[in-house]
């Protein structure tokens, strides 16, 4: 299967359950690029939380906060292009890609993860990865893995439009950025959604040239 007919699944079962699972996973990856960048910046993990509503926090005090704050959207933009670079990569085992993704959610699920629902999800979704490394073929891991890129990197344009364009009253990560920086919530969003268009455009030209 191509690469524009993994792009028209996932946009033709978008709101779908078929779906959801996936997007709690991008979430999850927002809340890991939080911590990653906080961590590189001096700072430490509390806890991370994910809810049945695709919200997510991380607790990471101290580090950087303008890179931190900004590491969110960005990051799992980031994560997307990984994804689907690997998927795409002929000299990549991709099962060993899916693998090492599932035992990163499983690990942070059992370090950081403290709600129930956050909790289980994760340790499901990264044994369901590990489990897809171990028993499928090389050509079903790299489907795997172009569905997770493709979801993250849709899922970050939409999700900085929704909390931030559409509604920018609300305490997302933009916000606080412009509380410390003193320029606006619509400024911050404005820049993500543009950076995050040009990298997908470029991403998925890319990928649909190799497929």
């Amino acid at each position: 299967m191509g690469f524009a007919a993994y792009f028209s699944a996932i946009w033709y079962l978008w709101d779908t359950p078929a779906v959801y699972p996936l997007k709690v996973f991008v979430v999850l990856l927002h809340e890991i690029s939080h911590a990653m960048v906080a961590v590189a910046t001096g700072g430490t993990i509390e806890q991370i939380v994910l809810d049945p509503d695709q919200g997510g926090a991380c607790y990471c005090p101290g580090g950087n906060a303008f890179l931190t704050l900004s590491a969110g959207y960005l990051g799992s933009l980031a994560w997307g292009g990984l994804l689907i670079s690997a998927g795409q990569m002929k000299r990549i085992d991709t099962r060993w890609v899916t693998g090492a993704v599932g035992l990163l959610v499983v690990g942070l699920s059992l370090a950081y993860i403290s709600n129930p629902f956050g909790f289980w999800f994760g340790l499901a979704f990264g044994s369901a990865l590990l489990i897809g490394a171990i028993r499928l073929a090389p050509a079903t891991n790299q489907g795997i893995l172009l569905t997770l890129g493709l979801t993250s990197c849709l899922y970050a344009i939409l999700d900085i439009k929704s909390d931030v364009i559409d509604r920018p009253e609300l305490q997302s990560d933009a916000a606080m950025l412009g509380d410390i920086t003193g320029i606006h919530t619509l400024v911050w969003g404005g820049l993500w959604i543009v950076v995050a268009l040009l990298a997908s455009a470029w991403l998925f030209q890319w990928s649909y040239r190799k497929a």
